[in-house]
């Protein structure tokens, strides 16, 4: 009996070994969950190109063990996120980290707590992913509840707008943006929203919406949702006439909104976390990029390179790749040194001393705010 026993425990500490992302000499997998699918596909490669190139920075492993990059396609979508997290969990992952749309990654994140894995997002801005009390849920880019106020303060105090009409898409993100925006302009003196109502994400024709709140004469309009659509009703807003300028959140911070918007995006303000091209420490990763793919990162990539990194690091600080030491390094992050400026993380597991900036399209391409 007792030499079964000692055959079995063999064959049990064989199974161990070879499960994936927990030997001794097997990869390291980071989950990556982005929409590769659907109309936020092209920013969500965007952000797999960015943690590709982390690892590959960082040469490409960790505790003498390489580093593998799993990624799921959430598509945007609440369902298909919890199914793509589950299949990063069930592959082996230690950690994920990316997350473009609230939508999908909410929901996820129930799925990474339940299985102890630490999620770094990247671009997931609504502010419930981080207040669920998940420990084990992070964040290195700002929340909507910051940004909402810094674009009702944009279109106050630099665009002189008094009457602001909102458009959103009911997504999470969108809609959360949109009503801390709206917030932040409720009892300023002198100021209405005239308009706050949604569009279907998908369509093509905003002109009846555009019509409406033309009819409001507003100072300026901010759109929260994505980029697909974005291009469309920037480009509708000049052919329908509205008077006003035309603000966009930073989920339209992609080349696609210029393409769709055509010769409507030149002078479009949008408020946005810094992206490379405006961060200094950005240099190299924009070059690496451009060399790597061809062209110039979007706009959250950089973040998820961090992301990437901060996961790396936690794995050195821990000594380990055990999940729960990763998550409890994780939460002791400060003053991590990545490429959009400093990180340390607060007790929710958000970025403290976060910042936005706004960017004008001229000449079909993103610049710095300079003014009228």
């Amino acid at each position: 009996m007792r030499r079964w026993m000692v055959v079995g425990a063999l064959l049990v500490g064989a199974l161990a070994i070879q499960a994936p992302g927990f030997g001794a000499g097997a990869p390291v997998l980071i989950g990556v969950t982005v929409p590769l699918s659907g109309s936020n596909a092209e920013a969500g490669q965007d952000v797999l190109n960015g943690a590709n190139l982390a690892v590959a920075a960082g040469g490409g492993s960790v505790l003498g063990r390489p580093i593998q990059i799993v990624s799921a396609d959430d598509a945007c979508d609440a369902q298909q996120g919890v199914t793509a997290a589950q299949k990063l969990v069930d592959a082996g992952v230690v950690a994920v980290a990316g997350g473009y749309c609230s939508s999908a990654a909410i929901p996820a994140s129930g799925v990474y707590h339940t299985a102890g894995v630490a999620f770094v997002a990247d671009a997931s801005t609504n502010p419930q992913l981080t207040e669920q009390g998940f420990n084990n849920v992070f964040r290195d880019i700002g929340r909507d509840d910051l940004q909402g106020p810094f674009a009702a303060g944009f279109m106050l105090n630099t665009l002189h707008a008094h009457k602001i009409a909102i458009i959103h898409d009911n997504t999470v993100y969108a809609k959360g943006l949109a009503q801390a925006t709206q917030a932040a302009l409720q009892g300023k003196p002198g100021v209405s929203v005239v308009f706050f109502d949604a569009i279907t994400p998908g369509d093509k024709d905003f002109t009846a919406v555009l019509t409406k709140i033309k009819g409001l004469g507003p100072d300026a309009t901010y759109f929260t949702g994505y980029y697909a659509e974005g291009g469309l009703i920037a480009k509708q807003f000049k052919d329908v006439g509205v008077p006003g300028r035309f603000v966009a959140g930073d989920a339209n911070n992609d080349d696609v909104f210029i393409k769709e918007a055509g010769a409507a995006a030149n002078g479009v303000m949008i408020t946005t976390a810094p992206i490379a091209q405006f961060l200094p420490g950005a240099k190299a990763y924009i070059a690496a990029y451009n060399a790597k793919y061809g062209k110039a990162p979007g706009a959250y990539s950089a973040y998820e390179y961090d992301a990437i990194g901060i996961v790396i690091d936690a794995i050195k600080r821990a000594n380990s790749t055990d999940r729960a030491a990763i998550v409890k390094a994780i939460s002791q992050t400060k003053d991590y040194k990545g490429i959009t400026g400093s990180i340390t993380l607060n007790a929710k597991g958000d970025r403290a001393g976060t910042v936005y900036i706004v960017l004008q399209i001229k000449n079909g391409q993103f610049t710095a705010y300079s003014g009228m």
